[in-house]
């Protein structure tokens, strides 16, 4: 199997401890004035991840929300970490509406070119409360014609982690989408151990990340909600990633210094292993025809 990286393809067993949830680079009018744009930070951040023994990271930053592609390439080529890129589109609010009106007809065209041409390994698209607006339908159908093009996997944000039943079955059911090619994030928001086994039973990625201050009542219950997904068998489908937002997240250096040793401590080395390096490799890897044409 393998992987797209902004630096061109590698093979999935290559990628060592992975952040399969961050971002180097963010704008959005949803954070004004706490934009992640600097290079130098991302430097150095990446420095303190690849110090801790992180090898890769899943970089989720979506079309038209300051990505900045070639520094990803360069930080990469600089810092010897992977860096898989995403496609797609965020929540419509995210946007200005000319722009989503321009790019709406050719969704699905720009997500297969910029996986196809570069620079993505991967599609990001978002939920909504609860639920699924027109907005998150039409992207998601794009992304859905794209990644069964491609092979792409398909990263979603979960609106407070709800809807994840409802992403699966308009993605993998109407859709046709694999659902091992789906990874649903965010659901340490929304700590339902049954819809999580739900989840996990359908065949999707579990992506747990953070901590983040708005969700901080939720942090102490991740390590229950992991220890249920395990005792039901299902450590097989679990990632963590740090998902930097602002400049103030503890993010990448938090997630391999305190909770990896965590996981190690609480549920064993092997769950570490497959959360950190088994499960990712799988996860962001492109099936079928890796990036061929349709």
């Amino acid at each position: 199997m393998r992987v797209r990286t902004v630096l061109g393809d590698v093979a999935s067993a290559d990628l060592g401890v992975c952040d399969a949830h961050d971002h180097l680079f963010l704008r959005t009018p949803r954070l004004p004035g706490r934009e992640l744009d600097d290079p130098a930070h991302a430097a150095a951040r990446l420095r303190a991840f690849a110090g801790l023994g992180g090898r890769t990271i899943a970089h989720w930053t979506p079309y038209g929300l300051g990505r900045r592609t070639k520094e990803l390439a360069e930080l990469s080529a600089a810092t010897g970490v992977h860096i898989i890129a995403a496609t797609g589109l965020h929540q419509a609010v995210h946007y200005d509406p000319g722009l989503l009106a321009r790019i709406r007809p050719g969704l699905a065209a720009l997500f297969h070119r910029e996986l196809t041409d570069g620079p993505a390994g991967m599609i990001k698209v978002a939920g909504g409360f609860h639920g699924l607006d027109e907005h998150a339908r039409h992207t998601m159908a794009a992304a859905a014609e794209a990644s069964n093009a491609t092979g792409a996997p398909i990263g979603v944000h979960l609106e407070e982690g709800t809807a994840a039943l409802d992403v699966l079955d308009l993605l993998c059911g109407s859709l046709g989408v694999p659902p091992d090619r789906v990874i649903l994030s965010h659901l340490n928001r929304s700590p339902d151990p049954w819809i999580h086994r739900r989840a996990a039973e359908a065949g999707a990625y579990l992506c747990f990340d953070g901590p983040s201050r708005a969700h901080h009542a939720t942090d102490w219950r991740l390590f229950d909600v992991l220890a249920a997904l395990a005792e039901a068998g299902h450590t097989d489908r679990v990632l963590m990633g740090g998902d930097t937002t602002t400049p103030d997240t503890p993010g990448m250096p938090h997630l391999l210094r305190v909770l990896r040793p965590r996981v190690e401590a609480q549920l064993g080395r092997g769950v570490a292993t497959a959360i950190f390096e088994t499960n990712p490799a799988r996860a962001l890897a492109f099936s079928g025809r890796a990036g061929g044409s349709p």
